[in-house]
């Protein structure tokens, strides 16, 4: 009989300088947050509620960004089938569904004073909703499953399928007539808005890195551990 460990990966990543870039990624991105809310004028249609966008704009950039790589690690996983490659399309799965509800909830509070509703089945909106419903869909898939190997190809397909809303959300303010505003670029915006904006990318992105570095580096001890748990079933046997 095959033991469980010849088709999983038990060496857990040692955490090493990650607590130190985790206090780092913290101070960077309350300074960013500073740096943009302090420098940045009110906005001459939208006020102060402009600074949101701070938030709002890095959030959803990362949204696309862990969601890529859950459609890269997906179908290296389908293809290689190392344990690895799971996990690591989970733990960005986890951190990129948090960013997105982040990105709904900003929208709703940004879209009650300028639209005067909290929500609109805005064609931006709605893709962006199902989005969060796949993936969360996709979590609690794998919650459901106990077999890894079952878990992670299912789950692989629904990283693969549901990452392709990702562009939808992206080109829909151009594809169907919305509410949203088009994309900006840090070419359209004024240098005393774009500074503060890309400081925040960087700071949002860092955070995102150590956060999916962290939630694999817990996923893996959890696989170790439910495999010394097959390990130890097989030999009392």
């Amino acid at each position: 009989m095959t033991s469980p460990a010849s088709s999983l990966e038990i060496q857990v990543p040692k955490a090493g300088s990650w607590p130190v870039f985790g206090w780092f990624t913290l101070a960077f991105l309350v300074f960013a947050q500073w740096y943009a809310i302090a420098t940045s004028p009110a906005d001459r249609d939208m006020g102060d509620l402009q600074k949101i966008l701070y938030v709002h704009v890095p959030a959803s950039w990362i949204m696309s960004i862990t969601f890529a790589l859950v459609f890269v690690y997906s179908l290296l996983y389908l293809w290689k089938g190392k344990d690895s490659y799971d996990l690591l399309a989970a733990s960005s799965a986890e951190v990129g569904a948090t960013f997105v509800g982040l990105t709904l909830v900003q929208g709703m509070i940004w879209g009650k004073p300028t639209w005067g509703v909290w929500w609109t089945w805005d064609a931006r909106l709605t893709s962006t909703l199902v989005l969060f419903l796949v993936f969360v869909g996709y979590l609690a898939l794998r919650a459901f499953i106990d077999e890894p190997q079952r878990r992670g190809q299912w789950s692989a397909a629904v990283g693969v399928l549901g990452a392709i809303n990702v562009p939808i959300v992206w080109m829909s303010v151009r594809w169907w007539r919305t509410l949203h505003q088009m994309q900006s670029t840090p070419q359209t915006m004024e240098p005393v808005y774009r500074n503060g904006l890309l400081i925040n990318f960087l700071a949002f992105t860092l955070l995102a890195v150590y956060l999916i570095r962290r939630r694999y580096e817990a996923a893996m001890t959890a696989r170790a551990a439910e495999l010394a748990l097959q390990v130890a079933a097989l030999r009392g046997g």
